[in-house]
């Protein structure tokens, strides 16, 4: 007695032939065994006969009608019959993948225009056998999950276009919209599936991002955001460069860069450090005021200086620190030497 019968060792396939190409003769009263999550197309010249679900069928004409009304009485009920028989799973195939190859186009309310990648993944079953097999497989032998894929991650991504432009106005409500958009898209892709004999059950999003360029720029806005004020944030950067160079022994070059800003850091320094910041970035367009008296500690300790002596010393400390570039500094030194 004929047994006819296919296992997947693999977990992939979505179908299978028998025989693997053209068909094959199959006598009467042959055992036709359908797994629990199999289905069975019945093929005879070219047309599917009939649909056969899990279970072991015997292929009789009392069991099975259908072939009665094709065969008639066959003659001595043995008689062989060309026919073939395709296997069809219809578990749920998982983690199948769908992402965009090529940016698509979104008008975004904060950004203007910006290209965005998606992806994510996507769960599939095959709903009507006879379908697939006729509109799908055709007369190939296997038939993969791998086909599957291919084939639906463009109709994903080309509907993914409508949805957004639907569903959403800027990236930076998307956070708080992934299920809604993915239920959207899912919504919309449903009937193409379909049409296939596949239901799409269920369907992910990943994520959805901007170029590099354009999250380097988004950083950089909440960095700003998070400074906050800015002309506080400067104080608050100059401040801590003057307390870093007072406590360094030697402060720089020479070793009279930390002494001086250390002698300045009283009320004098701390009142003229923010013109003097100011003059070396806009180049020193204007004479620059006269350092006010130092203290007469500063004095005691440094009976040698003068205010432009004192100004170069502070001006230098500005140098080392980064807050001002080499040419304002040279610039800035070459005024103050003019004015000795």
């Amino acid at each position: 007695m004929d047994v006819i019968q296919y296992q997947d060792p693999t977990g992939n396939t979505m179908v299978s032939r028998w025989p693997s190409s053209g068909t094959s003769a199959i006598r009467f009263g042959s055992q036709l065994i359908v797994e629990e999550s199999q289905q069975a197309v019945f093929f005879r010249d070219g047309k599917a006969l009939d649909t056969f679900g899990p279970g072991r069928h015997t292929l009789q004409t009392q069991n099975v009608p259908i072939l009665a009304s094709v065969f008639g009485i066959p003659f001595g009920g043995q008689s062989p019959f060309q026919a073939a028989v395709f296997f069809v799973s219809t578990k749920t195939f998982m983690d199948l993948k769908w992402g965009t190859k090529e940016p698509v186009i979104f008008r975004d309310h904060d950004l203007a225009m910006v290209r965005l990648r998606a992806f994510g993944k996507f769960a599939v079953r095959i709903a009507n056998a006879q379908v697939f097999v006729n509109t799908v497989v055709g007369s190939r032998g296997l038939y993969t999950s791998d086909g599957v894929e291919d084939y639906f991650r463009d109709f994903i991504v080309a509907r993914l276009n409508d949805v957004l432009g639907e569903n959403l106005t800027s990236i930076f409500d998307l956070p708080k919209l992934y299920d809604e958009l993915a239920m959207a898209l899912k919504a919309r892709v449903a009937d193409d599936f379909g049409k296939y004999g596949i239901e799409l059950v269920d369907l992910f999003l990943g994520a959805i991002t901007p170029p590099e360029e354009v999250q380097k720029l988004i950083d950089e806005r909440s960095g700003m955001g998070a400074i906050g004020d800015m002309n506080a944030y400067m104080k608050f950067k100059t401040a801590r460069a003057i307390g870093d160079a007072a406590s360094q022994p030697g402060g720089g070059a020479g070793g009279t860069v930390g002494a001086g800003l250390g002698i300045g850091m009283g009320a004098g320094l701390g009142a003229m450090l923010p013109g003097m910041m100011r003059d070396a970035m806009q180049g020193g367009a204007a004479p620059a005021a006269p350092a006010p008296a130092a203290p007469a500690a500063a004095a005691a300790a440094t009976p040698a200086s003068t205010p432009v002596a004192e100004r170069l010393r502070q001006l230098k400390g500005l140098l080392d620190e980064g807050l001002i570039s080499q040419e304002e500094f040279n610039a800035k030194r070459q005024k103050l030497l003019d004015e000795m």
